[in-house]
């Protein structure tokens, strides 16, 4: 087995066809496929099906197909990171936002990012909690936002923020922020409900257990978009993060009240294996980002946890962030003292 076998394997999988890997590998389609049967002859198991619709992997192929992506992610960061320049950060980082907070965290923490360590290359990947919390374990992302994870034995976690939930109404309901709307005005409409499974369902489930009510579920969804889509076209109201809904103008919103309802964010990593600089550079912004949004207002029916950023794994004695006199630093000394903070 070597590289150029596992290369073709994993680009295989991903465009389902021979033909199509061989020209994004600029090799001959003979070569490919030759270097597929010598995987399926020395693994002594067919890896694909071969069908009129193109290549089809077995559940061999698959479980293969997974194992070698993460080779050659692992290779493309030693890569990245064995001969940097002198003093600088260089490295593959793969972080998790939840999918509510990626309009807000996104843009500002790749621009960060760029600029104070353009050596890193960052990937951004957005799903709900259970979803980035299964990549974490399984090695797919460096980091990561989760929401109501107080302790997991395979990861660090660290508070950073406890947001209310709001309800999300079409426009010509004129739900506004200074007029919490009660749970049982909610239950009185159809509701748009998160699928079960999802840790927002058993938030929503819990507070209609509190308040006595029972919610007329109209229809389930696993997606946030396609929630607030349903909203905007009349199928019902729903609740959601703040950050998610409080500035779609497509909508109108309110804090949820009656009981309110919490959900906190923490900084999920992996507790095994060593943390690079440049994992240690990224998170330590993604920090930052958090924080300077609440501070900066841009985060609504947010408060930050009162427990300092996490620590458990960094290294000690990283430099700090470039100052730039163009970019907001959040609200004078406290930006300041969060990244005391993380610096130890």
């Amino acid at each position: 087995m070597d590289l150029k076998q596992l290369k073709a394997l994993v680009t295989v999988v991903e465009v389902g066809s021979v033909t199509r890997a061989a020209e994004l590998l600029h090799l001959v389609q003979p070569a490919v496929t030759r270097q597929i049967r010598t995987l399926e002859q020395e693994f002594g198991v067919p890896l694909f099906e071969r069908t009129r619709h193109g290549m089809r992997p077995t559940e061999a192929g698959a479980s293969l197909a997974e194992r070698a992506r993460r080779v050659l992610t692992e290779l493309d960061r030693a890569r990245a990171e064995l001969a940097p320049a002198p003093g600088v950060v260089t490295g593959i980082v793969t972080v998790g936002l939840l999918e509510s907070t990626a309009g807000l965290l996104a843009e500002p923490l790749v621009s960060a990012v760029l600029h104070d360590h353009p050596g890193i290359e960052l990937r951004l990947l957005t799903a709900y909690s259970g979803h980035l919390q299964q990549w974490l374990d399984d090695g797919d992302l460096d980091l990561s936002l989760l929401y109501n994870l107080t302790n997991a034995p395979s990861l660090n976690v660290t508070p950073l923020v406890r947001e209310q939930l709001w309800v999300a109404a079409p426009t010509a309901d004129a739900l506004r922020a200074d007029s919490p709307v009660p749970l049982a005005e909610v239950a009185a409409r159809p509701f748009v409900m998160p699928t079960a499974g999802h840790a927002l369902r058993a938030l929503i489930t819990g507070a209609a257990r509190e308040a006595g009510v029972e919610l007329e579920v109209s229809v389930q969804t696993n997606s946030m978009p396609v929630q607030k889509d349903l909203v905007r076209g009349g199928r019902g109201w729903t609740i959601l993060p703040a950050v998610g809904i409080a500035d779609d103008v497509t909508l109108s919103a309110a804090p949820l009240t009656g009981p309110e309802v919490w959900r906190s964010i923490v900084l999920g990593a992996p507790r095994a294996g060593r943390s690079t600089p440049a994992v240690e550079a990224v998170a330590r912004e993604l920090v930052h980002q958090v924080r300077t949004s609440v501070h900066n207002g841009r985060w609504p029916s947010a408060r930050l946890a009162e427990r300092a950023p996490w620590r458990a794994g960094m290294r000690n004695g990283l430099p700090r962030r470039r100052q730039d006199p163009g970019r907001s630093r959040g609200e004078g000394v406290e930006g300041d003292r969060d990244e005391q903070q993380w610096n130890g």
